[in-house]
């Protein structure tokens, strides 16, 4: 790699098209969670979500700047990584639209002991203490320890973002029989 001075004499690739690229990477859909310090519920629909170490455990979670979540969690000291299989289409949806009511839908409960609300059947749920905030262009990049984690039903097929759409794949063939 090499050094800053010199990154900067760089041309950049034009910003629309690399949304259209990133929108060709497909990528897991999951809703994240957290608690404001007054106790309000946040939520919101994420595909910049990864593991990052095993050693120690740690997931990011990348939110813009602007989201109407950002403060909570920037500031939650806990968040909870909802893992969506197809069947969560609609929490997902309502997660990412812009002032809707998350929980209207009534699918959360709330973390026995933290009261972080969580998805009780999605594939897969991490919830995690949070380690750093590391800023990264218009985004935060929230870095977690998984505290606890819990799986569901893994035969349910995983919710995708690509194209700019929710999908769900199918598997192989091969992986049938």
């Amino acid at each position: 790699m090499t050094g800053a001075s010199q990154d900067t004499a760089r041309p950049v690739a034009d910003p629309q098209i690399f949304r259209d690229a990133m929108a060709l990477l497909a990528a897991p859909v999951t809703v994240v969670t957290a608690l404001d310090a007054a106790g309000r519920r946040y939520a919101f629909t994420a595909s910049s979500v990864t593991s990052v170490s095993l050693d120690p455990p740690l997931v990011m979670v990348g939110i813009a700047l602007t989201s109407s979540c950002h403060t909570a969690m920037a500031e939650a000291g806990e968040f909870c990584v909802n893992i969506l299989g197809e069947d969560h289409r609609d929490v997902a949806q309502r997660c990412a639209t812009h002032g809707a009511d998350r929980f209207t839908g009534g699918e959360f409960a709330a973390w026995d002991g933290t009261g972080v609300p969580y998805l009780p059947d999605a594939t897969v749920l991490l919830r995690c203490r949070t380690t750093d905030l590391v800023r990264a262009g218009d985004h935060d990049l929230v870095l977690g320890t998984p505290v606890e984690i819990r799986t569901g039903d893994s035969a349910t097929p995983p919710l995708l973002w690509y194209r700019r759409g929710f999908h769900t794949c199918a598997p192989s063939a091969a992986a049938l029989v």
